[in-house]
């Protein structure tokens, strides 16, 4: 009996142990992060994503987007990621703590969009690439989303939003496409994708 009860005690604080380690203290961890407040110029850093880029979160979960992209930049010895332009220094945990859900991802068969949001401004080239990505990459085997747009009568002047769409993609006469609100807050989700403030954890590497 004395001999059962030591291999279910160390078997229970092995397990215990490891459950310390690799689920309580990295939780606790986390939760405990605070935002990071530059001391000369009083930037506070990450700040929390609008609501319309927040709801645009779920329409990126939705959809799938995480299976082709990441949104994490190595650190320049583990990788090319900052040599590709994805960002200037590596992401770490504090850049994630007002997301709901982190879409670190596991392939990339798309480019990374930790800072998609920094290297493309204009919201109609989303619109063109979730409409029709083959018309700005050929080679891209990305699919279409065209369920995020309807097709509507223009009353007056076109839509602030409505693609600009040439050749045989575009709408009849006196018609546009525009995004649904689906499609405007995935956009909005992924113009907010910008990790290029300052943490004292993940200084920029030295060129």
């Amino acid at each position: 009996m004395n001999n059962f009860a030591k291999l279910f005690f160390g078997v229970f604080a092995l397990f215990g142990t490891s459950w310390l380690g690799f689920v309580a203290y990295p939780y606790i961890t986390f939760a405990g992060l605070q935002p990071n407040k530059d001391p000369n110029t009083g930037a506070v850093a990450p700040q929390g994503n609008p609501g319309t880029a927040d709801q645009g979160a779920r329409v990126f979960a939705a959809n799938g987007c995480v299976y082709c992209h990441t949104q994490f930049v190595r650190d320049k010895n583990e990788g090319a990621d900052i040599e590709r332009g994805w960002g200037e220094r590596r992401t770490v945990a504090r850049d994630y703590m007002f997301d709901r859900q982190v879409f670190l991802g596991n392939a990339r068969l798309g480019a990374d969009l930790t800072n998609v949001g920094v290297r493309q401004t204009d919201p109609q080239w989303y619109y063109r690439l979730l409409y029709d990505p083959q018309s700005l990459h050929p080679a891209s085997v990305m699919p279409s989303f065209r369920y995020l747009f309807r097709q509507q009568r223009i009353f007056g002047q076109r839509s602030a939003d409505a693609l600009k769409l040439e050749g045989p993609g575009a709408p009849p006469d006196g018609y546009e496409i525009v995004p649904t609100e689906d499609g405007k807050a995935i956009v909005a989700y992924l113009l907010s994708l910008k990790r290029n403030y300052a943490l004292p954890e993940a200084p920029k590497p030295a060129e």
